[in-house]
């Protein structure tokens, strides 16, 4: 592993000035497509190809599970003004219930998820969560919303956690972009999750910038370069990567909290994806580990890990 220390700054290309969102709400109709594509892509020659095939038939299966579903109910207009009245997320996520149309896209996608290929644990995993009262379930699913999985329960709750990535970005793609504000660091603005990891993108008029990407409803959210995406901090951030491994791919590693959370150069890779290649590169996440840093960004398939 190598400290490549602080990257310079990607010049902004003549003529484009960069003038980038404060966010970019998830399009449900692509995302989880999308991701299904690139996991596989990965899977070719990787030591975790088994793991991220299965991913991308999971993710396959959250896109399919939207044909025919009813919408999510949005919070009243009074609450989402409220809540940015206050610098809070409009989709609190923990203010959220179960609902008809909640529990029918979960039973969907675990219907589809039968069809997987999985190894026996993963498929007595599914039997567990597909048989879970609505009291099981819904313990499940505060589990994943507070980052707190129990240990022996793992596998059931990448299929919970996979259902609630499916009905936050449903939600989410829904509000108005230029209504949302900042609710605090390593918080999502639209649900107040953590993030994933981080991309320095290449679009236009956004090129060389870097958005957080939240690790449950896929929105985007512009954050300066060279910063801690967890506590903020400015002073002793560096960056760490696999020698001989991807160059586009680093943990961006912060003293002041000793936390990391991965950052992706998109605009060397535009094929990168925040989840999928976060998973991907789980050989960082070791290494990174034995340095004697956490994980700062959350990520549902790398449960356990």
């Amino acid at each position: 592993m190598s400290k490549a220390g602080p990257p310079r700054h990607d010049p902004v290309p003549i003529g484009e000035v960069a003038e980038p969102p404060f966010v970019r709400l998830p399009d449900p109709s692509r995302i989880f497509a999308e991701r299904a594509e690139r996991f596989a892509a990965l899977a070719s020659n990787h030591p975790l190809a088994s793991y991220l095939l299965f991913l991308a038939a999971l993710c396959e299966a959250q896109h399919k599970a939207q044909d025919g579903a009813l919408e999510p109910e949005l919070p009243p207009a009074d609450a989402i003004a409220r809540a940015r009245e206050f610098n809070m997320p409009p989709l609190d996520r923990n203010r959220f219930t179960a609902s008809a149309e909640f529990d029918a896209t979960f039973g969907r996608l675990l219907g589809l998820a039968e069809a997987i290929e999985k190894p026996a644990a993963a498929a007595e995993a599914l039997a567990r969560v597909a048989g879970a009262d609505a009291a099981q379930r819904d313990a499940m699913i505060r589990n994943v919303l507070a980052d707190s999985i129990p240990v022996e329960h793992l596998a059931d709750h990448v299929y919970a956690a996979a259902a609630m990535q499916l009905h936050f970005a449903r939600l989410a793609t829904r509000l108005d972009d230029k209504r949302l504000v900042p609710v605090g660091d390593g918080a999502c603005p639209a649900c107040g999750a953590p993030p994933v990891s981080s991309m320095v993108v290449g679009w236009p008029r956004a090129h060389g910038t870097r958005f957080c990407a939240c690790s449950l409803c896929g929105t985007l959210w512009n954050y300066v370069r060279i910063k801690c995406t967890i506590c903020a901090s400015t002073a002793g951030i560096s960056y760490q990567e696999i020698d001989g491994g991807p160059e586009a791919v680093k943990a961006e590693i912060c003293d002041s909290c000793k936390s990391y959370v991965k950052i992706l150069y998109q605009l060397k890779d535009p094929a990168l994806e925040p989840v999928a290649d976060d998973v991907a590169s789980l050989g960082l996440d070791l290494l990174v580990r034995e340095a004697g840093y956490r994980r700062g960004g959350v990520n549902p398939f790398l449960l356990g890990y």
